[in-house]
């Protein structure tokens, strides 16, 4: 059972004025990111909060420390009243963790992260006349990849006057194979109605002293990277290499994962999108398994290691008796397996919707050697039809231990259907935001971040934690124990 915890009332708003300041100094960048500052909370009320650690955030002036600074021009903006606030400072952070045990029962927990709060800064170090801006788009398609597009292109233009902006074609390989394409506000300005990339996107690709060197000739000095974690880990050598040759260029990463496996960030844009389409599924699904003898309708979800969209979708619609995720390990024969399960719930029902993330039950699945050493152009392994191969499954255990019965098994796999339409109103925001978010801390001078909700506020995070970060479905909290009793599905646990 998870432990008891408590907001602490003390840790968004009291803790921060009641912090003691350390120092540290580190500067290097890596997947464990050193701390920048280190702070400890003053007793409250009795309270006391374990120390609280800034992660450090790459800057520009770490390799270029000459580097000139302008006035922010959203002082000067007609949509803007800059006051006492609006700027963000170097001590407005986000923590990582909101809630803590205060019985005393638990050991003291360690140092806690926190992180630099996103948003503008009164002094900007690029020069909207001297600035030229590159935005390319990798991996698979998402809802929402036109509408942080879009957002880019308004905010730079918009907010801080930005003209020379250019979209990669065809994602990292675009940058050394093809003329980028020239973006302002009026070609975009319905991009954010479109599903997919305009600016066209691909796996692989990555070759990293071209696609420096492209940057370089081509003069840009800001890069917004959007993709997964795959991207992200090659936006991490692209930070490290233009640092190395101490060029003046910042990398900017905006994680697209409409699995939401990626981990520190709240969710991903185009995940929520994601989960009301496949209600569509289930509810077809479900409309097909009922209006059948012995009907099963069976929803293969997207979910490669994670099964965030299934689990979501299962809690959404209800309709779902079975949900199967990566995270969780099931079994088909015997006692408390997946088929005496389905057999109780058509004795009982009828009918049975079962959904399955696509990461799920592939070590189930015989493949050839051949098979096996299988990956995409991204390298990673190229998983089996989870799908096909569990209605087979099913067909097979029916016609086995039910002869001559009629049963009805429905297949369906929305994958492109979901990947392939525009962001809902929920995603659409969330890309604004998260758009807007990144130009502000590329105009400060930060590189080598990412940036996403944290706990509901906007942060900045290093790419190369983020790179390696995972969000994998905990089964062992109440959110999991919520999808079993919603199903009351097995814990396919082998007694």
């Amino acid at each position: 059972m998870a432990s008891r915890t408590a907001t602490c009332p003390h840790a968004t708003t009291s803790l921060l004025p009641n912090l003691t300041r350390s120092s540290s100094t580190s500067t290097d960048l890596t997947p464990a990111m050193a701390a920048e500052d280190n702070y400890t909370a003053a007793p409250e009320g009795g309270i006391t909060i374990s120390p609280v650690k800034v992660q450090k955030l790459p800057h520009l002036t770490h390799h270029l420390p000459n580097l000139k600074t302008f006035p922010n021009p959203l002082d000067r903006n007609q949509f803007y009243q800059p006051s006492d606030g609006f700027y963000i400072s170097p001590s407005d952070v986000i923590l990582r963790q909101i809630t803590y045990d205060l019985s005393g029962t638990f050991p003291t927990p360690p140092p806690h992260l926190a992180y630099h709060r996103a948003g503008p800064r009164k002094q900007i170090f690029f020069h909207p006349s001297m600035t030229s801006v590159a935005i390319v788009t990798c991996g698979g398609l998402c809802p929402g990849l036109n509408t942080v597009i879009r957002e880019l292109v308004v905010g730079l233009w918009e907010l801080y006057g930005i003209r020379r902006i250019y979209g990669i074609i065809a994602g990292y390989r675009g940058f050394y194979s093809f003329e980028p394409m020239a973006l302002n506000p009026k070609l975009v300005e319905d991009w954010h109605k479109r599903g997919g990339s305009v600016l066209e996107t691909s796996r692989g690709g990555f070759d990293l002293e071209k696609i420096v060197n492209a940057i370089r000739d081509r003069q840009f000095n800001q890069v917004y990277v959007i993709g997964g974690d795959g991207t992200m880990r090659g936006a991490v050598e692209i930070f490290n290499e233009t640092r190395r040759r101490k060029l003046n260029v910042s990398i900017a990463g905006i994680p697209k994962t409409v699995d939401n496996d990626v981990g520190i960030i709240d969710r991903s844009f185009g995940f929520q999108t994601a989960v009301e389409m496949a209600q569509q599924a289930i509810s077809a699904a479900h409309v097909e398994a009922e209006s059948a003898v012995n009907g099963i309708g069976l929803v293969k979800l997207m979910g490669r290691s994670t099964g965030h969209i299934a689990l979501y979708a299962t809690l959404s619609s209800r309709d779902v008796d079975c949900c199967l995720i990566p995270e969780n390990e099931f079994y088909l024969e015997g006692k408390g397996g997946l088929f005496e399960f389905l057999e109780n719930r058509l004795e009982h029902n009828g009918h049975a919707v079962l959904v399955v993330a696509e990461g799920a039950g592939q070590d189930m699945i015989p493949r050839t050697d051949a098979q096996k050493k299988e990956t995409d152009e991204s390298g990673n392994p190229v998983f089996l039809d989870v799908g096909r191969w569990l209605k087979s499954e099913l067909k097979s255990w029916w016609d086995k231990d039910h002869p001559g019965e009629l049963v009805t098994i429905k297949y369906i796999d929305p994958t492109y259907m979901i990947r392939a339409v525009p962001a809902n109103a929920t995603d659409n925001l969330y890309c604004t935001l998260v758009a807007h978010s990144a130009i502000h801390g590329v105009m400060a001078g930060y590189t080598g971040f990412v940036s996403g909700p944290i706990n509901g506020n906007y942060g900045y995070i290093p790419v190369a934690e983020v790179a390696e970060a995972k969000n994998p479905v905990n089964t062992m909290n109440h959110k999991w124990a919520w999808v079993r009793s919603v199903t009351n599905q097995p814990d396919f646990v082998k007694r």
